[in-house]
């Protein structure tokens, strides 16, 4: 988001901000003004949210815009000794340990 667009969004929003109180003034926190200064609160935490939009920050992993970690997963079967001879095969059909 451009800096231009970032400035005009905050304008806006404080000449939102500006006509919701005068809603207040005149009409006290009646819920349709209790509700427009709730909806007001959180376009201003979006809005400082979009600053984040501004320029492109360092992706540090872990970070919310990193990429996820890629893992290799091999198809290679599993080494049976480390399960034991009585563990189930999930998805071959059922229960094929020694117990039974």
């Amino acid at each position: 988001m451009t800096d231009s667009a970032l400035q005009s969004l905050q304008r806006s929003i404080d000449e939102l901000a500006s006509a919701v109180a005068v809603l207040s003034h005149a009409h006290g926190k009646i819920p349709i003004v209790a509700r427009l200064c709730n909806d007001l609160e959180r376009l201003k935490l979006d809005a400082t949210d979009a600053q984040t939009l501004r320029t492109p920050a360092m992706v540090t992993p872990g970070s919310p815009g990193a990429a996820p970690t890629m893992f290799t997963v091999s198809d290679e079967p599993y080494d049976q000794s480390m399960w034991g001879d009585d563990a189930d095969q999930e998805g071959v059909g059922g229960y094929h340990g020694k117990s039974r």
